[in-house]
């Protein structure tokens, strides 16, 4: 039990819970949807954006922490950094350990590509490792990938790239297959057949988990088999990438790393450069909480942004409408959508439903924040929520359901007494997703010459909001699409003896000419938390400063 004044709420929400499980709330129409999101989507609050003055971008919008961010001073002097003295030599850089990096590095290598790969932190520790509900692809005889492109481009808006959008359903089938065949222990009947549930905006049932640590278990597998080719990828970590090194062509030709616990900098030559940095939840837009991991700055943004990359939906942020509400422990942490894919509802402080549980996410946030800002929320000393009935599923699958499915969300509450197979708990919208990014093509090139991009730092692949199981999708195939592009570009590029920093040089003459004032700093590398504390900042050379 809660043990306070919650346990009077959470009763109102048990004496309806029959009459709610009966109850299914109609789908909203298209322009309640719209209504809904124009008056209480974050990204739609306009004050919280400002026009970018310099850049690929200028004059379009971003939000104010990111636009701070892409328009802050470079960590580094470019007159300081000695690009004649090379620490590390590649065909392939891959700057990030997620799951679109190792993918990346798995498949360069596999075309015979000596690479390098480079994350501020260890490899898998990344976005990718805390999804939890699954990955989806289009491979049941009632399904085809015709219809999972109908679901993924109108859920997102239809601002999804279609080429984009095409080649992630495309390849969806082939890409289950292989994490299969590398070990993934997807769950299956007793025959093999593997189980698929519903997501939100899902047309068909095309959910392939690993009960809800279907991130974790994806990562688990990616990692491994990065280290299992030692022979030929190189893992250098806690060293995060600050800026992008070009040559006299203005081609991308490697980076400029710093060990984040010395403050070491080192450089790194390559041919190709793969960025697959992850999100920008750690960049905590409008106060919001987090589900990201600690990493997760949008760095490859700024130093795509830098090099001259353009970025497309830089404006567009999915906030996941389950974020835990309380206890305060775990604001903001996942709560998957698989959990409402099993039956529990959204209930407001009045005990009703509504909502259906199954509405695109950004639909859902929307409608969250709409119930507390009109006063329908739970009141809390954490985060005003709104209730997200547990009970409910096992009431509609049997008992034991909830320890064979979601053992994450039960291990997740239960540390702090709330058992959610007994009782509900309280949801809100936490910073979950970076819809935009770097523009790429279906290939995964940007507009700089052998600068490649995957994953969650990539823009275009699912418009301006996303669906449930296709960012798992997204990092995969996309880095999977970057390594065998890398893999086929290596073996016609020569290293480049002429490495320059000119392009920084001119980015913070383009500062001066905006009068960009500010004593921001960018990459961010990691969040800060210690309110200006200088002892930090010195012992830590990564933190903010």
């Amino acid at each position: 039990m809660y043990g306070n004044y919650l346990d009077d709420a959470a009763k109102i929400v048990a004496e309806k819970r029959e009459e709610n499980l009966k109850f299914e709330h109609a789908r909203l129409t298209a322009e309640q949807k719209d209504d809904l999101l124009l008056k209480f989507h974050p990204d739609r609050i306009k004050e919280q954006f400002t026009e970018l003055k310099i850049g690929p971008n200028k004059g379009q919008k971003a939000p104010i922490e990111l636009a701070e961010m892409l328009q802050a001073k470079p960590r580094l002097e470019p007159e300081k950094i000695d690009l004649n003295h090379i620490d590390y030599e590649s065909d392939v850089l891959v700057i990030g350990g997620g799951g679109a990096g190792t993918s990346a590095a798995i498949m360069a290598s596999e075309a015979g590509a000596k690479v390098l790969l480079v994350t501020k932190l260890r490899v898998g520790d990344a976005n990718t490792m805390m999804a939890e509900g699954g990955i989806q692809a289009a491979d049941k005889p009632n399904d085809s990938p015709a219809q999972h492109y109908l679901d993924a481009f109108g859920g997102g808006h239809f601002d999804g790239k279609p080429e984009l959008v095409s080649t992630l359903v495309n390849k969806a089938p082939s890409v289950i297959k292989w994490l299969n065949d590398l070990g993934v222990e997807f769950d299956k009947m007793p025959d093999g057949t593997m189980v698929t549930t519903h997501g939100g905006g899902t047309s068909r049932k095309r959910m392939h988990a690993c009960k809800d640590y279907s991130g974790a278990e994806i990562m688990r597998t990616l990692r491994d088999e990065t280290f299992n080719r030692a022979d030929q990828i190189t893992v250098v970590d806690f060293t995060a990438a600050i800026e992008i090194i070009k040559n006299d062509k203005g081609e991308a030709a490697g980076a400029v790393l710093m060990n984040i616990e010395t403050g070491e900098i080192r450089i790194a030559k390559a041919k190709v450069v793969i960025i697959a940095t992850g999100g920008a939840g750690r960049m905590h837009y409008q106060g919001f909480p987090t589900s990201n991991h600690y990493g997760a700055t949008a760095d490859g943004l700024v130093m795509a942004y830098r090099a001259g990359a353009k970025l497309l939906y830089q404006d567009s942020l999915q906030y996941h409408p389950t974020g835990a509400a309380y206890p305060t422990q775990i604001l903001g942490k996942l709560v998957t959508e698989k959990v409402r894919s099993l039956g529990a509802k959204l209930i407001n402080k009045d005990g009703e439903v509504y909502i259906h549980p199954l509405e695109t996410r950004d639909v859902n946030a929307s409608g969250i924040i709409r119930e507390v800002r009109e006063g329908r929320g739970v009141h809390n000393d954490v985060q005003d929520a709104v209730w997200l009935d547990t009970p409910m599923i096992e009431m509609i699958h049997g008992e034991g359901t909830i320890l064979k499915s979601i053992p994450a969300m039960y291990n997740m509450f239960i540390k702090y007494g709330i058992d959610i197979r007994k009782e509900p708990i309280l949801v809100y919208p936490t910073l979950h997703y970076q819809n935009g990014g770097v523009e790429i093509d279906k290939t995964c090139h940007t507009n700089v010459a052998n600068l490649l991009v995957a994953g969650e730092a990539s823009g275009g692949v699912h418009g301006t909001n996303r669906l449930m199981g296709n960012s798992l999708l997204d990092v995969v195939v996309f880095g999977r699409e970057a390594g065998i592009e890398a893999g086929k570009m290596f073996k016609n590029i020569k290293l480049s003896d002429k490495l320059s920093l000119q392009h920084v040089k001119d980015f913070e003459k383009e500062r001066a000419a905006a009068k960009i004032e500010g004593d921001a700093v960018s990459p961010k590398i990691l969040p800060t938390y210690h309110h200006g504390n200088p002892e930090f900042d010195k012992a830590i050379p990564g933190a903010t400063l």
